[in-house]
């Protein structure tokens, strides 16, 4: 038995420079709260929770974690991870909804899964993606995303300089910012360039109606959170009325949610994350069960260091995951955490082998990070 015996929480914050922007809010700084599990074997595995938004979030975060969490895992063997996050969703699901928050729940769920599978990997001295039933791939491609809404001409060349083959723009700034934009990233990536775009929930049904032309003649492959809200039935009228292939799941927690999305004709592609939905864990079963409908999974990946790590894990061992988002903004939180931090060539990653997530963290980078921390003892 690996008993956990402690845990680290540490909240990472680093101010951004270059002016990133979602239709909804700026992003000023880059957040998340690195979540440490120690176990009686001497090994430490690291997760991830998403905390972006909104600014006070990690106070929220670290409370959940720190009285919520964290005591459901004390003690226990730290082998078990299905019985553990089982124990964590069956407990704390129902405290989220009365909360009238699922999402901040499972959030904090999410990143002492990460850590619990990165010590399976420690532990088999093997990279999480090989661990049964293993990998799928050792290679995946990626997107460039995070385009606009500014510069986006002289950032798609830019892009494309640097190998890339597929691009995303942030779009629901306007009909007017977003038509240039649209018009603009295509005339830069040519024809032989996919084109995504991302309206981080800006419209509602008909004005995403009203934007699909512009779309269509950008030739826009797939469009994501084109709706306030992201119900179902919503996203269904879109496509009937427009025939758009929807993309969506950032915001969507646990396997149960995901089931009625990959069902339906209307979505075309799922983007669960793994610091966000439940951990690894969830986001396998969402794997299957998109893999049983025929969906495509695009993990969405807007975090740091530890949840790039995992989701490359992912990518390696899940057969619908067709594609990884590769953040090209300024993010202090993630390649500089890293030794050797993984890059794309030729629009592709190449999956880091290393023991648990496969990479090595640059442990002076945490610190210097590093905006405040609890410590907790069984």
């Amino acid at each position: 038995m690996a008993r956990i015996v402690g845990a680290r929480l540490r909240v990472l914050r680093a101010p951004v420079s270059d002016g990133i922007a979602m239709s909804f809010s700026p992003l000023r700084h880059r957040s998340a709260v690195l979540v440490e599990l120690s176990t009686s074997d001497g090994l430490v595995g690291r997760g991830e929770s998403w905390i972006n938004y909104p600014p006070w979030a990690a106070e929220e975060r670290v409370a959940t974690l720190r009285d919520g969490v964290l005591p459901l895992l004390m003690g226990r063997d730290a082998t078990r991870i299905a019985s553990l996050h089982d124990r964590l969703c069956s407990r704390l699901d129902p405290l989220g909804r009365q909360w009238g928050a699922p999402g901040p729940v499972r959030q904090a769920i999410s990143g002492a899964d990460l850590a619990l599978w990165d010590l399976a990997g420690q532990r088999s001295g093997c990279a999480v993606g090989a661990l049964a039933p293993g990998p799928v791939r050792d290679a995946v491609p990626v997107y460039a995303s995070s385009l606009g809404p500014d510069g986006v001409g002289d950032t798609a060349r830019a892009c494309l300089a640097a190998g890339h083959t597929a691009l995303k723009l942030k779009v629901g700034f306007g009909r007017e910012v977003d038509e240039r934009n649209l018009s603009e990233a295509r005339a830069v990536a040519g024809p032989d360039v996919a084109l995504y775009a991302d309206a981080n929930q800006a419209w509602d049904v008909d004005e995403a109606v009203a934007m699909a032309p512009l779309l269509r003649a950008a030739d826009v492959a797939w469009i994501e959170e084109p709706v306030r809200g992201n119900a179902l039935a919503a996203l269904e009228e879109l496509h009937r009325r427009t025939g758009l292939t929807i993309a969506t799941g950032e915001n969507m927690y646990g396997r149960h949610e995901f089931r009625a999305f990959a069902a339906s004709p209307a979505i075309g592609i799922l983007q669960p994350d793994l610091a966000k939905t439940g951990g690894l864990t969830e986001v396998r079963a969402i794997c299957a069960v998109a893999e049983a409908c025929g969906t495509p999974v695009l993990p969405h990946l807007y975090g740091g260091a530890i949840a790039f790590a995992a989701t490359l894990q992912l990518a390696a061992a899940a057969a619908p995951v067709a594609a990884l988002e590769y953040d090209i903004r300024d993010n202090p939180l993630r390649d500089p955490l890293l030794d050797r931090a993984p890059t794309p060539d030729g629009g592709v990653l190449i999956v880091p082998d290393g023991p648990g997530w496969g990479v090595t963290v640059d442990e002076d980078a945490i610190e210097a990070v590093t905006d405040s921390e609890v410590q907790l003892s069984a």
